[in-house]
């Protein structure tokens, strides 16, 4: 953990020298609440290309789910030619499932490494990379909001610190909640939404919000602050993604397509999606007249070819 340790204690340093040379007292908890903030945005920032590369493949499970329930009919009953085919289906599709954990997998050591630095620089003052004992000791007195500290738990006793932390745990929870409820709601088509891939999607619904509030009882208010703050970072990323580049066949898509018609008709303009329809009409109505226009005529038959027909 030691290189861990000196990243991530060089970002919130960083961030808490910087705060205190524009004139904020370096014990404060208000400086240490704001540097973690600091922390948590710098992180983020850093896995965007990761968020991106989660988006996408999670939309590519979502769009072959109908493919793998075929491969699952067909080749139900050899465990080994399924696992081939739906590994050769996620390569022909450039989808990677591993990708779609990226991002919180790469997350926890980092969380891992703030909350070992953060919670013994609380109980003992004790120092971990960049930070020293005087800045552990500074944390592990720091205030706010009064006479809550940053290192309160909410089994430390004290009912400040202890309403404090119960109102980020419930915060952390939530947020973790809607942003996987969002992600199900909005931006996975119907067919999507069985088989395994969608089970497992719902498990996480419901498992991770739990496992996170389990877990906080424990936490730092410091470490609360991170993780609620990378929720709420997550939540508003995917808000954006999905409304503004939605999954095809999702309810994502259909509200975009309204709204892109809603401005476009204020304009009187056409959107893509209507240009699209024209096209494809026009295409057909060619086909048609095509077709018509190469239908056999009937031969011309001379007077006296009609004469002997009549006869």
């Amino acid at each position: 953990m030691t290189p861990l340790y000196y990243a991530v204690s060089f970002i919130l340093v960083g961030f808490h020298r910087g705060l205190t040379a524009i004139g904020l007292d370096a014990a404060g908890g208000w400086t240490w609440i704001l540097s973690i903030i600091g922390l948590t945005l710098v992180v983020r920032t850093a896995l965007i290309p990761l968020f991106v590369k989660q988006i996408k493949s999670s939309r590519n499970m979502q769009l072959i789910q109908p493919k793998v329930r075929e491969l699952q009919k067909k080749y139900g009953h050899d465990r080994e030619k399924l696992a081939q085919e739906t590994m050769k289906l996620y390569k022909d599709s450039g989808t990677n499932p591993f990708a779609s954990c990226l991002p919180i997998l790469l997350q926890m050591p980092i969380f891992l490494a703030l909350f070992r630095m953060l919670d013994q620089a609380a109980r003992r003052g004790k120092a971990h990379g960049f930070m020293d004992s005087t800045l552990a000791g500074q944390f592990r007195d720091a205030k706010f909001l009064g006479d809550i500290k940053v290192s309160g738990t909410l089994t430390g006793g004290e009912t400040g610190v202890m309403i404090v932390a119960g109102i980020l745990v419930i915060a952390m929870t939530a947020t973790t909640f809607m942003t996987q409820r969002q992600l199900m709601s909005k931006n996975m088509p119907a067919d999507a939404l069985s088989g395994p891939y969608a089970q497992q999607q719902k498990m996480l619904l419901y498992v991770l919000p739990v496992v996170f509030a389990v877990g906080g009882i424990a936490f730092p208010i410091g470490v609360l602050v991170y993780w609620t703050i990378s929720n709420l970072w997550t939540m508003c990323q995917q808000f954006y993604v999905i409304r503004n580049n939605p999954a095809p066949g999702t309810p994502a898509a259909e509200a975009k397509e309204q709204r892109e018609r809603a401005k476009a008709e204020k304009k009187g303009l056409k959107t893509p999606a209507q240009i699209e329809e024209e096209r494809i009409a026009a295409e057909a109505d060619a086909k048609r007249e095509e077709k018509a226009s190469t239908r056999t005529q009937p031969q011309r038959q001379t007077k006296a070819q009609r004469t002997k027909k009549k006869k």
